[in-house]
């Protein structure tokens, strides 16, 4: 089992496609609200759903594949946020064209050629995520790069699309999906695969997070970024891990699937050594032995049966100990069965599929093994599989038994895997082709004048490397930069220094650091923006209060929405003093409550004192002051 692995000497590369919902009123191709979330619904439809042929007279096989599965496709409506376009019961509006020019200004601050015409192409999807069977999508821009490590990562091609609905329950044969996120603005960045290790992976998902962010017109929150990861080791295919929710969770599941295809190219080689090179060396022969399993206390069996269905058990000719050949760490050929099963088949009553090497720990003292074998008339190399459930969806799996076996004699077979809690992935569907689009024939296209883009181009903020450059010159760290351009808080530094005159490391740190502190501890900093932030350091850049009261006022300002700054300071009473004021507060502070320690030197005293002078002050001085007050003081008692 692989559990480190040398990318370089694999071959593994990444690529990214990163997708961004945007920061408008209305939805993509109706005038629905956009960011209107719902857990309610007035009303369901039901659809099911069937391929179509391309323009070029082919069927998709992906669309193939989700057919296979006969789902019924549930959609919950709410009135607020659905109309009958979402429905397919009435054609698009024309595309919002505020969404274009966010998508412009996007593709500019990654140096793309914009295009002359966008035009509208439709992308079809059968697993019932968008209730006409497509997306509805167009490319804004080409051929751009964002400053990554010292080198240019390709940006492909930029894309304006429509969201998809979220996903409420899929049991069985039946899906739901609740439609308030369906049509929602997005884009769709795709990087080339010039990704070489899983940090990198996650690094440039930050980097595009950040390029996004920085334009102040994108939505944030979890769902508003979602990330396919596209990887491949050499040798291998592409394979595309779907909704990476967090740039950290990339780093395992890149690892994870490379070191999935490098021992998926092994059980290439392990087959062909066994005599499998063509599809018709995989023999497979489904027996229905529901009898054989007739007072087998195995509950999940017996609810099958108990429910209509069958037992099935599949020999493979040849497949003696196939089914443990490790994938993932900690994971099975046998898992690879099971994700195909559960998707197309729909069984998804655990554990799905049984190999013959996992049957006596569950039926040993049954004999079912030697009844088995003796009715599949098995040899001493074969390996057999139980399936159960409805007698249709056994024999469905039985076939995706042989068709993975199959997909195996290639290697890596390109498909589209979901991504799971501690960095493994699943089956999700076949990999889509380019028979799965086609022209959009209902919407006109949009023309992109040069005069539209220079608008745009004059309305956009910096970009993230130019941030860094501005704030690293300044002192401020990376990490406090990445914050600010991410939370939205770069603007509230750009008003505070401009309008106060304050040191812009100072307005930094209290704007991204301290404030985010404040935050944890439950304070609603949210709440203040430029104008609360501009009175409060007017305070501080005019000597009115120390730094150490700037957080001080502004939790109180966002305790207590509606007040100003100045009304704040007077509430909490506390503002800059004379020296003599507040040194007089100060003849009483003592050593007491101190652990001495003969070995502690005067800082650490002088730190002592200084905690709890601050605290008693509330903002009356200014620390440094402070400061040297208590080492004055602190000499004088040691008498030097």
């Amino acid at each position: 089992m692989l559990e480190k692995l040398d990318y370089q000497s694999a071959g593994l590369i990444s690529g990214l496609e990163v997708h961004q919902q945007l920061l408008t009123a209305h939805k993509l191709f109706c005038r629905c609200p956009a960011g209107l979330y719902t857990e309610t619904h007035d009303g369901e439809v039901l659809r099911h759903m069937r391929p179509t042929l391309s323009e070029l007279g082919e069927y998709d096989g992906t669309a193939l594949m989700e057919f296979k599965t006969k789902k019924e496709i549930i959609y919950l409506l709410n009135h607020l946020n659905v109309c009958t376009y979402e429905m397919d019961d009435t054609p698009p509006f024309l595309v919002n064209q505020e969404a274009i020019d966010v998508a412009i200004e996007l593709c500019l601050a990654m140096g793309m050629d914009i295009i002359d015409e966008v035009h509208i192409a439709r992308k079809q999807y059968l697993d019932g995520s968008i209730p006409t069977g497509f997306q509805r999508t167009a490319i804004v821009g080409m051929n751009g790069g964002l400053p990554f490590r010292g080198r240019n990562l390709t940006v492909t091609h930029l894309s304006i699309e429509e969201d998809s609905c979220r996903e409420v329950s899929d049991k069985g044969h039946r899906i739901v999906w609740r439609t308030d996120r369906l049509g929602m603005p997005l884009t769709e960045t795709v990087t080339g695969p010039d990704l070489k290790t899983p940090e990198e992976v996650r690094d440039a998902i930050l980097l595009c997070g950040l390029v996004a962010r920085s334009t102040g017109r994108v939505r944030t929150g979890m769902g508003a970024s979602r990330q396919d990861v596209n990887v491949s080791v050499r040798g291998g295919s592409r394979v595309e891990i779907k909704g990476v929710p967090k740039a950290g969770y990339a780093v395992k599941l890149v690892h994870n699937e490379a070191v999935r295809q490098v021992n998926l190219l092994r059980l290439k080689d392990e087959l062909n050594r066994r005599g499998m090179r063509e599809a018709k060396d995989i023999r497979i022969t489904p027996v229905d032995v529901t009898e054989v399993f007739q007072g087998v206390d195995l509950g999940f069996l017996q609810r099958a049966v108990r429910a209509g269905g069958r037992i099935f058990a599949v020999r493979l000719e040849g497949g003696l100990g196939l089914a443990q050949f490790p994938t993932q760490p900690e994971t099975t050929f046998l898992d690879e069965l099971s994700g195909r099963i559960r998707v197309i088949a729909c069984l998804d009553e655990a554990p799905i599929v049984l190999s013959g090497q996992q049957m006596p720990e569950f039926a040993a003292r049954h004999k079912v093994i030697e009844r088995l074998r003796r009715r599949l008339h098995m040899n001493e190399n074969d390996d057999f599989y139980i399936v159960f459930g409805p007698e249709a969806d056994c024999r469905t799996a039985a076939e995706e038994i042989r068709l993975r076996y199959v997909d195996a004699l290639k290697g890596v077979p390109q498909e589209t895997r979901q991504a799971l809690v501690g960095g493994f992935t699943t089956f999700e569907r076949i990999l889509p082709g380019p028979d799965r689009m086609y022209p959009d024939t209902d919407s006109p296209p949009t023309r992109i004048t040069s005069e539209r883009v220079e608008a745009a181009r004059a309305r956009m903020r910096p970009t993230p490397w130019a941030r860094f450059h501005q704030f690293g010159a300044w002192g401020v760290p990376a990490e406090t930069t990445s914050f600010l351009i991410r939370r939205g808080g770069i603007e509230l530094v750009d008003a505070v220094v401009s309008l106060t005159g304050a040191d812009g490391l100072v307005a930094a740190i209290e704007i991204g650091q301290r404030a985010k502190s404040l935050k944890r501890k439950g304070i609603p900093m949210e709440r203040l923006g430029a104008p609360e932030w501009v009175q409060i350091f007017d305070l501080f850049t005019g000597g009115r209060i120390p730094r150490e009261a700037i957080q001080v006022v502004a939790s109180h300002m966002a305790r207590n929405p509606g007040i100003d700054a100045e009304r704040a300071v007077a509430d909490l009473g506390f503002g800059i003093q004379p020296r003599e004021a507040w040194s007089r507060e100060l003849q009483g502070l003592s050593m007491e409550d101190y652990r001495i320690d003969l070995g502690d030197s005067d800082g650490k005293r002088l730190r002592f004192l200084a905690g709890r002078a601050m605290r008693q002050l509330l903002g009356k001085a200014p620390a440094k002051e402070v400061a040297d007050y208590l080492r004055n003081r602190l000499n004088q008692e040691a008498g030097r």
